[in-house]
Formats: C-alpha cells, structure tokens, sequence
C-alpha cells in the first residue's frame, strides 16, 4: 500500500487539528447534547479536522466506554463534514481494539498517544506503533511524539515496515530538534503537525509543519483559522499577530508543566456559557480568583 493512498489523511493533518473538550454533565458522566453542541459550532466554524479522545479532551480520564461513546457522538455529528483522527492508546490490546472501533465507525485516521509506560526504548516504541499499525492497515496512522529522546531514523525505520504511518504530532518544545528530526525521519515522507498547538505553530511552520494541533480552537476557531492562513501564505508577521492575541491564555495553560491545560479552556467555554467548567483528576477546575482573566481573554477576543 503506497502513501498515495492516504492522500485524503495527509490533507486533513496539514490544517487546524482541532483536539474537542470532553464536557462532563453535573453528575460528572460525558453529556452528549453538549459535546454535540460543540462539535457543531467549530464545524460551522470551518474546522474539517477533528481529534476526539486527544489530551484536550482528557483521554486518560475516560473510561474505555466513554472513549467509544466520545468516537461515537464524533462520527454522528460530523456526518462526514470532517476528517476524524480518533485519539488511541494504552497497552496494545486496548489501542487496537480502540483503532479497529474506529474503521468500523468509517474513521481513516487514528493518533497513536505516547506511551505512558515509565520505561520506553526506542526500539520498543517502534513495536508499540508498529503492532497498533499493523492491526489497521487501511486506516492512517499518526504517532504522537512527545519524547525528546526519540531519533528520527526510528519513525523512518517503522514507516518502512508500516506505510500507513502517514502524518506526525511533534510535541517536543523544542524547534531547532523538531527541524533535525523531521529531515532525519524523511521531511516530505510524513505530514508534520506541530504538536504543541498556536504558540508553537509559527516556528515548527518554519522547520516544515505544514498543520498544528488546538485546544484553544474550541473557544475561539476563528482566531486558529487566522493563524493557519497566515502561515499557509508564508505571512509570518500575520501569524505572529495572532500568536501575540493567544499568548496570555496559552501561557495560562502552560503554566506549572501544563496543569490547568484543559482546565483553562473549559473555564473560557464556562465564561461563554458553553459548557460546564469541570475536568476530572488530576486536573482541577480554576480557583475562583483566577476564573476573572480567562474570562476577559474570551471575551476579547469577539466570539
């Protein structure tokens, strides 16, 4: 199977990859209306690229059924208006059975999440992917690197045995490594995803990204639209613009190694009436001090 069947994937991964919240209703189960209600609004919106079960919408507190119930909702409300890139992981068995759940929904795309084992070789990442790739050689496979460690010849080495690996997530803040490794991963053989959302996007665009990942798009997808048409036109102080527009909240959510990542944007959906504010543990809801900023940095920004 060549890369060119992927071709429809590839396309999808070079935009706004939008990672939805998971909203919890007030007995703390995923409300479906709501979740809809979301989807539908970045949809309308423009958003064509969507990763339900991603770190936004907390998939590691999610139990197996709610992961099934989120792809589920994603792919009906969708109804084919956007590429679905279905978040995987865990042991193997389980990402499998997640992936083979998602090509029988009609997905053709799963992300594979880093491994969360405290042990990771690099060779033993390559099996990790490669049994997940292998089990789903229809679909599109993309790897989430988050792992500084990982050199770029072990994505090359897995793609040659797996050419449905099609596309990369690179979280690793760091540009001048993301440039390094995706010339030595092969740059044009992957579509590269700057993985670490709008902050990142200008300088990973530069290296060779050609999409970037979002959390941010739930609150406001037209300012994440802006920021992919000024780096698809090359217009870095355009894109620079908007990152200065994002850089509080971005901030916000990066502050003490991430730990308020989603709830910052849960609480900016709050402010506009969107959705509940509650995530599960180990993250935890804004204290009532901090709730007032992130409130005025969505309003702002004319939603």
């Amino acid at each position: 199977m060549s890369s060119e069947t992927f071709e429809t994937q590839r396309a999808a991964l070079a935009d706004v990859v939008a990672i939805p919240v998971t909203p919890f209703a007030a007995d703390g189960s995923v409300d479906p209306a709501t979740y809809r209600a979301l989807l539908r609004r970045l949809l309308d919106a423009g958003i064509t690229t969507l990763t339900p079960n991603g770190n936004t919408g907390e998939f590691y507190a999610l139990t197996p059924a709610e992961r099934r119930q989120v792809t589920e909702l994603t792919v009906e409300e969708s109804g084919g208006r956007a590429d679905i890139l279905v978040g995987v992981g865990h042991d193997v068995p389980t990402a499998v059975a997640s992936a083979r759940h998602a090509r029988d929904l009609g997905v053709t795309m799963v992300m594979v999440h880093q491994p969360v084992h405290p042990y990771v070789s690099q060779a033993g990442w390559v099996d990790y992917h490669r049994a997940v790739a292998e089990a789903v050689p229809e679909l599109g496979v993309v790897p989430y690197v988050r792992n500084p460690q990982l050199a770029g010849a072990r994505l090359a080495e897995l793609a040659d045995s797996c050419p449905n690996v099609v596309g990369v997530k690179y979280a690793v803040p760091d540009a001048a490594k993301f440039a390094a490794f995706a010339r030595d991963a092969g740059l044009e053989r992957f579509v590269w995803v700057a993985g670490l959302a709008e902050p990142y996007a200008p300088s990973y665009f530069s290296a060779g990204a050609t999409g970037f990942t979002s959390g941010l798009v739930n609150v406001a997808p037209a300012v994440s639209r802006n920021m992919i048409e000024a780096l698809r036109a090359g217009d870095y102080p355009a894109a620079m613009k908007v990152w200065e527009q994002i850089r509080r909240f971005e901030e916000l959510r990066a502050a003490n190694g991430s730990a308020n990542n989603v709830t910052v944007v849960k609480e900016a959906l709050a402010s506009l009436g969107l959705c509940r504010r509650e995530v599960r543990p180990p993250s935890r809801p804004l204290p009532q001090g901090e709730r007032a900023e992130v409130a005025e940095i969505a309003a702002g920004w004319s939603i």
